[in-house]
């Protein structure tokens, strides 16, 4: 491939999980990805608890943005090569036609924002996810994309998915 490849990231609100997921592969696979979010209902902001995570870990928050779905089904959109959900209820909506026919998986974690308790137990449940979300995206970053068939990348993304 001649360019890097596109990966979208959705959840319903686009304010925690997917906003981490495209930090994450945005930093660990800058050369050869280009990592997006979206959400099918955003919440319009990022949860501050992600903001203040990734922030504690070096990561520069000012691009970060919720943004619905429709920017990448729009003409003009960047041609998408994967698409990962990372909440089961995005995962269970119909979503729009994504321009490229990319490969897709679900890649669920539990939503850190639904997290109740004290600031510290929230802060441990996004840290949690980021962890988790690190380790599905550093598999992902091992495949060698540029070889596998469709249809082994697509068992392969699978399995990522159900990693713990």
């Amino acid at each position: 491939m001649d360019r890097p490849f596109n990966v979208l990231f959705l959840c319903t609100g686009n304010s925690a999980r997917s906003i981490l997921a495209e930090a994450i592969l945005g930093k660990l696979g800058a050369s050869r990805f280009h990592a997006y979010s979206a959400g099918s209902q955003p919440k319009g902001q990022v949860n501050r608890h992600t903001l203040q995570l990734l922030e504690s870990l070096g990561y520069d928050t000012s691009s970060f943005r919720s943004k619905s779905w429709s920017e990448f089904a729009r003409p003009g959109a960047p041609v998408l090569d994967f698409v990962f959900t990372v909440c089961d209820n995005a995962a269970g909506e119909s979503c729009p036609y994504w321009p490229g026919h990319p490969a897709t998986a679900h890649w669920g974690i539990a939503d850190p924002a639904a997290a109740e308790g004290s600031d510290d137990t929230k802060r441990r449940a996004f840290r949690a996810a980021f962890d988790r979300l690190s380790a599905r995206i550093d598999a992902f970053l091992d495949l060698p994309l540029e070889t596998l068939a469709p249809e082994e990348a697509a068992a392969r993304l699978r399995d990522i998915g159900r990693m713990p």
